[in-house]
C-alpha cells in the first residue's frame, strides 16, 4: 500500500521550543499592555468627573477690591491726621450717629476748577423724625453744651485783622462757597470734610486753627436753629478732649436768597494742665435739593491774631 503524501505545513510539535516560548511571551505582553491602558482610561474618566466637585476647595480664596466692597468690606480710610484734633468718631449714641462727610471732592478757587464730589450717601433730603428727636433730646442733656439763648445775639467783631483772600473755594458737594485765604491759611486734604484750610503748626502746641465745610453730619432738625445747635455740639469732636462750650452769638443769617443760622462760641479745654480757649463759629445754610451745609471755623488762643478771620468767613458764605 502506498504511503500518504507528505504535508507541506508543520504542526506545533514540529516547531522548535524557543519559537513557542517567544510567541507565548509576546501574547502575554499584549494582554498586560491592554489591561494597563484600560486602567489609565478609567482613572482619567474618574478624575475628570471628580474635578468640578473639588475645584472650589482647591482654588485659593481671593477677595478683590470690588468683591470686598460688595460684601461690605472697605479699605481703611486714608484721612489726613491733624495734630491735636480729636478723632472723627463721634461720642454720640447710635441713634445720633450719621454719615461722616466723604473725601471725594477737590477744592478749587473762584475762576478755576470747582470742587465736585458727586452724589454721596449723606447728600440726600428728608428728616428721620425719630433719629432727629433722639439726637436733640441727647444734646439738650449734654453738660458740655448749654441750651441756646432765647434772644438773638449777633457775632461781635473779634480782635485782629483778617488775612487776605484769593477768591472763593467752591464746595459743590455741600452747595456753598467760602473764602480761600491767600496768606496764613493753607489748603489741606479735605477728608473727612468737603473742603479744609489749616493754620500753620505752632511750636509747642498740639492744636491749630481749622476752617472746613461739609454737608451737615448730624440728623437734620425741623428748624435751622436746632440743626445748628446739634452741629456745634458735633464740632467738639474736633477740639481737645473734655472741651465745653459757651455761646457768644446766635442769629439768623441770609446767604443770598437762602436762610441760615449762625452760632458763635468759645470752646474751653485744658492742655498740659493749663486752661485754654478757642474762638469758634458755625454757619448752617439751607441749600436747595441738598442737606444744609455747615461752614465751621475754630482758632485756638495760641493763634488769636487770626481770630478776626472768623468774622471774614461768616460774612462771606454764599450758596452756589
Amino acid at each position: 500500500m502506498a504511503a500518504p503524501p507528505a504535508s507541506s505545513s508543520k504542526g506545533l510539535g514540529d516547531l522548535p521550543m524557543r519559537v513557542v516560548y517567544r510567541a507565548i511571551a509576546i501574547a502575554a505582553g499584549v494582554v498586560v499592555l491592554g489591561a494597563g491602558a484600560t486602567v489609565v482610561l478609567l482613572n482619567r474618566d474618574d478624575s475628570a468627573t471628580a474635578a468640578p466637585r473639588n475645584s472650589a476647595a482647591a482654588a485659593p480664596s481671593v477677595i478683590s477690591d470690588s468683591s470686598a466692597s460688595g460684601a461690605g468690606v472697605a479699605p481703611a480710610a486714608g484721612a489726613v491726621a491733624t495734630p491735636g484734633l480729636s478723632p472723627l468718631s463721634s461720642p454720640l449714641s447710635n441713634a445720633e450717629a450719621s454719615t461722616t462727610p466723604g473725601a471725594d471732592s477737590t477744592d478749587g478757587a473762584d475762576g478755576g476748577d470747582s470742587a465736585d464730589g458727586g452724589d454721596s450717601a449723606d447728600g440726600g433730603d428728608g428728616v428721620d423724625t425719630a433719629d432727629a428727636d433722639v439726637a436733640l433730646a441727647a444734646a439738650l442733656k449734654d453738660p458740655r453744651v448749654p441750651a441756646l439763648p432765647k434772644k438773638t445775639h449777633r457775632l461781635r467783631s473779634l480782635p485782629g485783622r483778617s488775612a487776605s483772600t484769593h477768591g472763593l473755594i467752591k464746595d459743590r458737594r455741600s452747595g456753598v462757597a467760602l473764602p480761600r485765604f491767600a496768606t496764613s491759611w493753607a489748603l489741606a486734604k479735605p477728608a473727612p470734610f468737603a473742603s479744609r484750610q489749616l493754620l500753620p503748626k505752632v511750636k509747642g502746641a498740639s492744636y491749630r486753627g481749622m476752617l472746613v465745610s461739609c454737608p451737615v453730619p448730624i440728623p437734620e432738625q425741623k428748624s435751622l436753629r436746632d440743626t445748628a445747635f446739634l452741629a456745634a455740639r458735633w464740632t467738639l469732636n474736633h477740639h481737645p478732649s473734655g472741651s465745653t462750650i459757651t455761646w457768644t452769638a446766635s442769629q439768623p443769617i441770609k446767604a443770598g436768597e437762602q436762610k441760615g443760622w449762625l452760632l458763635g462760641y468759645t470752646v474751653h479745654y485744658t492742655l498740659k494742665g493749663k486752661k485754654r480757649v478757642s474762638a469758634a463759629a458755625l454757619a448752617l445754610v439751607d441749600v436747595p435739593e441738598k442737606k444744609p451745609a455747615v461752614v465751621f471755623v475754630t482758632i485756638p488762643d495760641s493763634q488769636k491774631k487770626r481770630w478776626h478771620d472768623i468774622n471774614k468767613v461768616m460774612s462771606s458764605v454764599k450758596v452756589l
